[in-house]
C-alpha cells in the first residue's frame, strides 16, 4: 500500500528525511485490532518532529507517520479513528500511532476496534480528520482540565497552530469572550473572523480570563500569568518557544492559580467533541487540502509556519 513514512532523521531538514513509497499491508498485534481504509487524515507538527527524530530511534524505521483520521471499518461504517494505542514496554503504557505503531498517513491503518469512534451524521470526513489530535487536546484543556464553564472569558497563547486555533473556536461556541495573541497582524484578522480579539503577544488584555490555554511556553508564560483572573486555571499542553519558563510563585499562590498540564484526550472526550461539533454546527479551521498524492506540499505548508489551522490530507484523491 502507498504510505508516507520517515525513512532517516534530518533534523535540519525534516522534509528530506520523508519518503512517500509503498509499505506493507497492515498487521495486527492482538486480536481486537481491526484495519481501517483510511479516507482522510491531517498533520500535526508531531509528524515533523518525527521526521527530526524525536520520539522515535532508528530501529523503529521505516514509521509510517500520522496521528489523525477517518475512514471505513471492516463492517463498512464511517468511523473517525482515535489514535492512542495500549503500547507494552512504552513507560506511559500507551503511545499514539506513529510513535509505536504504524500512523494513518497510508491507504490502511490498524487500530484496536475500541478506538473506532462512530462519524456523526452531518460532519464531513475531512472536518472530522482534523479532530482527534489537536482538537481533542483544546477540548480536554477547556473542558475537563480548564473547567471552562465556571469562567466567562479565555486567553488563547499562540493562536494559528492548530491547538490555538481548536481552542479559539470552541471557546467562542461555549459562549465564552475569547482573546488570542499572535505576532501576525494576518492571523489576528483570521481570529477575529472566529469571533475573538485578537492581540499582539504580552499586549494588556481588557480583563484578566478564567482559563489560559498555554502551548507557547517560556515566550509567553509570564503574560499568560498577568493575565489569569483569582482562581483561574492556565492548561499547558506545550511548549513550543521554550519549555523553562520563569515563574512568579508569590502570584501563583496570591491569586491562587491553577497550572495545569495535559495531553491528548479519552475515548469519550473524543466522542463528547464529535457530538458538540455536530450539534452546534461547528467546523474545524483548515488551512489547506492536499490530495494524498500530493502530501509531500502538506508537509512543506505545515513547515513554513504560515499555518493557521489544520492541513487535511485528501485519501481519495
Amino acid at each position: 500500500m502507498r504510505a508516507a513514512f520517515a525513512s532517516r532523521f534530518d533534523d535540519a531538514n525534516p522534509l528530506a528525511a520523508l519518503t512517500v513509497g509503498e509499505r506493507p499491508e497492515p498487521t495486527h498485534p492482538a486480536d481486537d485490532w481491526v484495519t481501517v481504509e483510511v479516507r482522510a487524515s491531517s498533520l500535526n507538527h508531531h509528524d515533523l518532529w518525527s521526521l527530526r527524530g524525536v520520539g522515535l530511534t532508528e530501529a523503529q524505521l521505516p514509521m509510517i507517520l500520522g496521528c489523525d483520521a477517518t475512514g471505513i471499518d471492516p463492517e463498512g461504517n464511517e468511523v473517525v479513528v482515535y489514535p492512542v494505542v495500549p503500547t507494552p514496554g512504552d513507560p506511559r503504557g500507551l503511545s499514539i500511532l506513529s510513535e509505536h505503531f504504524p500512523g494513518t498517513l497510508a491507504e490502511r491503518v490498524a487500530v484496536p476496534r475500541a478506538n473506532l469512534v462512530p462519524l456523526p451524521a452531518g460532519l464531513a470526513p475531512a472536518d472530522a480528520a482534523c479532530l482527534p489530535t489537536a482538537w481533542l487536546t483544546a477540548w480536554r484543556m477547556l473542558t475537563t482540565k480548564g473547567r471552562v464553564d465556571e469562567a466567562d472569558s479565555v486567553l488563547v497563547q499562540g493562536g494559528g497552530g492548530g491547538v490555538a486555533t481548536a481552542a479559539v473556536a470552541l471557546a467562542v461556541a461555549m459562549g465564552k469572550r475569547v482573546y488570542a495573541t499572535s505576532r501576525d497582524a494576518g492571523k489576528r484578522e483570521r481570529i477575529a473572523e472566529l469571533g475573538a480579539t485578537g492581540v499582539e503577544p504580552g499586549a494588556r488584555l481588557p480583563e484578566r480570563v478564567g482559563v489560559v490555554i498555554e502551548t507557547v511556553g517560556a515566550a509567553t508564560f509570564d503574560h499568560s500569568l498577568k493575565s489569569a483572573a483569582p482562581g483561574a486555571r492556565i492548561v499547558v499542553s506545550g511548549a513550543t518557544a521554550g519549555h523553562e519558563p520563569k515563574v512568579n510563585l508569590r502570584r501563583v499562590f496570591a491569586m491562587q492559580l491553577e497550572i495545569l498540564g495535559t495531553s491528548m484526550g479519552t475515548p469519550g472526550e473524543l466522542y463528547e467533541l464529535l457530538a458538540f461539533c455536530a450539534d452546534r454546527q461547528v467546523r474545524p479551521v483548515v488551512d489547506s487540502v492536499v490530495p494524498f498524492s500530493k502530501v509531500e506540499e502538506a508537509f512543506a505548508r505545515l513547515r513554513t509556519g504560515e499555518v493557521f489551522g489544520k492541513v487535511v490530507v485528501d485519501h481519495t484523491a
